[in-house]
């Protein structure tokens, strides 16, 4: 016969337990459970990260980026300067040798700091970050736990995952961490994050990993880890640790409505971080493998009407000219289901999947073509330049769309058929949203059928303008950006967040 009880403890003041087993009076069996939970949280949760913290933080540095930002130049033009034998004559001279001929200020750079994080990878001084901790800079310093300062020289660079890779010569060898098995990261593991938050170094939080294969639009290749461990402006390319003191993340961005930590951090996983260092290290950059094909999801309705058993893979929408894919004999509507013995599930899948693999990598696809399974050889190309992607990308499509990866959307420009379709005024210019992707974190914001009319004060009317000034304040490291749309026949603005922390 079942009881039921209310405990006050871990099921919370008022929570109903339900009890089983005969002859047990409630109460008891309700403190049992009590007991019983605790013991188990006990057992799973550290009584203290503090022999993990003295472990790892000697390697963990803070880092100082310098910035040159020309000062605005003063336009005095027009005014008279020419006072000969008049008492102006010597004020007006002074004016000139300060100012110059037309009164613009020989204006000198003003210099801005910015704070992040970063840890060591290798005794000799080989340092990790985030790509946006140190772009454009100037300068690079580096602060160890023992307050010694050192310059750092910038290796590599990698923007499509944010990372970068920094050398400094402190004569001595230095405490340096190793990057963990991120795979082996479970939701719900224990982690620990090490950084400098608003320059507050040797600043430690914890919590558990809430999510894993996150794409919060930072790149291409998003694929975060989501961690519940506070981490601020400042954290930037600090490490995250598992109980054993490896690095199973580098944080990177935090979601928040106010500029704080609400408790959603995104981390780069480190066995992303393990490759892209490696090349960085040789090389100086990061080289990527590219089929040449623009690929979109498979839905359950393609996929029924394609005779899979489900929505897998990615399907082939058109293929690049004198591309690996068409020298494989791949098609348009064929479906890629694995690359390399990796299952593809989705469309990222494939982009990762693809650019793990450098150029002149032999690799067997097996892919979905009229009912049954193929299996195809490809040797991979080298990755083009992004922004002649995302250009072919809108060339390409045969509805006249254009994907736009910064956004996860199909936008298009309006034309006298859109306009008829979606009911749109003849006078009104902007960039019509198609769809965006399943799980963007701009659904939020964007609706199909929006058009894009300004993107922070200025008008666009291509789907490339969109692109373009999206990825330049991703660049600039830009919070968010100021757009105003048109829905519904009402004009409404949008702020776009691009957070990172």
């Amino acid at each position: 016969m079942s009881q039921i009880a209310v405990a006050r403890g871990p099921a919370g003041p008022g929570r109903p337990l339900r009890c089983r087993g005969a002859g047990l009076a409630a109460t008891s069996v309700a403190a049992s459970i009590i007991v019983w939970s605790g013991i188990a949280a006990a057992a799973q949760a550290p009584e203290s990260f503090a022999d993990l913290a003295k472990k790892v933080s000697p390697a963990v540095v803070n880092i100082a980026s310098t910035q040159e930002i020309q000062a605005p130049e003063g336009n005095m033009q027009g005014m008279p300067f020419d006072f000969p034998g008049s008492p102006f004559e010597d004020f007006f001279k002074q004016f000139r040798q300060q100012f110059g001929e037309h009164g613009q200020p020989q204006a000198a750079p003003r210099h801005a700091t910015a704070l992040g994080s970063g840890f060591i990878v290798d005794p000799a001084g080989y340092v990790v970050t985030n790509n946006h901790v140190v772009d454009h800079a100037s300068e690079v310093t580096i602060r160890l736990t023992d307050e010694s300062v050192y310059p750092a020289k910038v290796i590599g660079v990698d923007p499509q995952t944010d990372l970068a890779l920094l050398k400094i010569d402190a004569g001595k060898p230095l405490p340096a961490l190793t990057l963990g098995d991120s795979d082996q990261a479970e939701v719900g593991d224990w982690v620990m994050a090490v950084g400098n938050p608003f320059g507050l170094g040797g600043t430690v939080t914890a919590g558990i990993i809430s999510a894993r294969g996150r794409n919060i639009q930072a790149g291409p290749y998003d694929d975060f880890l989501q961690i519940d461990a506070s981490i601020n402006r400042g954290n930037s390319g600090g490490p995250l640790f598992d109980l054993d003191g490896n690095v199973v993340g580098v944080n990177t961005a935090i979601y928040s409505p106010n500029g704080g930590s609400v408790g959603i951090g995104f981390a780069i996983p480190s066995n992303m971080v393990k490759s892209v260092v490696a090349q960085l290290r040789e090389k100086g950059s990061v080289e990527r493998g590219w089929l040449g094909v623009q690929i979109q999801k498979v839905t359950p309705d393609l996929a029924e009407a394609l005779g899979l058993s489900g929505p897998t893979g990615a399907i082939v929408a058109e293929v690049t000219p004198d591309s690996p894919a068409q020298k494989a004999g791949l098609k348009s509507g064929d479906v890629i289901l694995s690359f390399a013995g990796e299952k593809i599930d989705g469309t990222r899948d494939l982009a990762r999947t693809v650019a793990q693999h450098p150029a002149g990598t032999e690799a067997e696809m097996k892919i979905w073509r009229k009912g049954s399974e193929e299996t195809l050889a490809v040797v991979t190309g080298l990755q083009p330049d992004r922004r002649q992607m995302a250009a072919a990308d809108g060339e390409a499509a045969p509805d006249g769309s254009y994907h736009a990866p910064a956004l996860d959307a199909r936008l298009a420009a309006l034309t006298p058929a859109l306009r008829a379709r979606y009911g749109l005024d003849k006078s009104l210019r902007g960039v019509l949203v198609l769809d965006i992707e399943e799980g963007s974190v701009f659904q939020q914001s964007l609706r199909s059928g929006d058009v894009i009319q300004q993107i922070d004060g200025a008008a666009v009317t291509e789907p490339q303008q969109v692109e373009s000034k999206v990825e330049a304040a991703k660049a600039a490291d830009r919070k968010a950006v100021l757009m105003l749309v048109k829905r519904n026949g009402q004009d409404l603005y949008l702020g776009l967040k691009l957070g990172i922390a």
